[in-house]
């Protein structure tokens, strides 16, 4: 097991738009998959992409087996290991909601979102990946996949007001800097 340091807003590697995976189920696929899952538990991630930790790769893990405790109010997402995503928005219907990121630690930001997507893809075997999706899971996919073309979730605020410290905004979480 290797813990990956995160990479934090203003690293230009967080930048990049991620290269295509073209190669599965190989042992560097897997072991990489094993290393992001492991760090992302590490600090109780909903998900991570692998450009947080600085591989240029179109590789997101997400999804929890239990309750998050960053986001205790939110439904449980399946674990997934989505390779090569594209996302489709099903309608122009948008939710504003809470994020947090762990590549922009302590903070939270009001985003909107596309209310229900479909996202295709594949697993680590070269498997087709193909869920219509909406909520919660919706907006993890969303996050996560826009690590892969080098955006975080502060570019796509609206106002930025709504932008704010997680121990001031939700001191009820008991979250400080970890976020």
């Amino acid at each position: 097991m290797t813990l990956h340091t995160i990479l934090k807003m203003g690293d230009p590697r967080l930048l990049r738009t991620a290269q295509p995976v073209t190669e599965f189920d190989t042992d560097e696929l897997h072991l990489l998959i094993s290393d992001m899952l492991d760090t992302m538990r590490s600090v109780n991630g909903a998900g991570l992409a692998a450009p947080q930790i600085g591989v240029d790769l179109q590789l997101v893990v997400f999804g929890t087996a239990e309750v998050n405790p960053r986001y205790p109010d939110r439904p449980v997402v399946p674990p997934t290991v989505l390779i090569n995503p594209v996302i489709t928005p099903l309608g122009d219907a948008e939710e504003d909601d809470w994020e947090g990121c762990l590549s922009v630690p302590g903070l939270r930001g009001l985003v909107p979102r596309w209310s229900r997507i479909r996202y295709t893809g594949f697993d680590q075997y070269g498997d087709l990946i193909d869920r219509t999706v909406d909520g919660f899971h919706a907006r993890v996919v969303q996050h996560e996949c826009d690590h892969l073309i080098g955006r975080l979730y502060p570019t796509r605020m609206r106002d930025l007001t709504q932008l704010g410290y997680t121990e001031v905004l939700f001191p009820a979480l008991g979250l400080a800097d970890d976020d």
